[in-house]
């Protein structure tokens, strides 16, 4: 099934020009991130599930976003080296988004309006919102920042075991 979802344009922190198509696997967990927040320790969590599931064909995907606290100030490089120094995040990384607004990454657009959060919301409320994103049906479920990696695991096994 085509989707339309995995044709948006995203820029990785390197500057190549990807889509999530170019991504494949049976399920697609997007995060926007953040280096300067509480809720930073999850890139171990992330990085866990992409070492854990990547074979079985789970892709993490990394977008950081400056919009709440101002909690990602630094630029491409420094994003990429705090991650990989603190973390050793190895999952894909992209370029500084907007999630929220008049700017939003259109990745993000979608995302929300296929899987709004409380209320039927659509704005993201802060860094490290997840979306667990199965392509062959470009359903998409919606986590909140407090839910931690570890708590994925049942609902990517569930997609992963299709």
């Amino acid at each position: 099934m085509a989707d339309a979802l995995l044709d948006i344009p995203c820029v990785t922190l390197a500057g190549e020009h990807k889509v999530l198509g170019d991504f494949p696997g049976k399920a697609l967990l997007v995060v926007n991130t953040a280096s300067q927040c509480g809720f930073t320790p999850q890139y171990k969590g992330l990085e866990r599930l992409w070492q854990a599931y990547r074979e079985q064909g789970l892709v993490v995907l990394g977008f950081p976003c400056n919009q709440f606290g101002k909690q990602e100030p630094g630029d491409a490089s420094e994003i990429a080296q705090f991650c990989e120094l603190n973390f050793g995040v190895s999952f894909p990384l992209f370029a500084k988004v907007d999630v929220n607004g008049g700017a939003a990454h259109p990745l993000f657009v979608e995302l929300k309006r296929r899987a709004p959060g409380v209320l039927g919301t659509q704005k993201i409320k802060w860094n490290f919102t997840k979306f667990l994103l199965d392509p062959a049906t470009g359903r998409v479920r919606r986590f909140a920042p407090t839910t931690k990696p570890d708590q994925l695991k049942a609902s990517i096994e569930a997609l992963l075991s299709r």
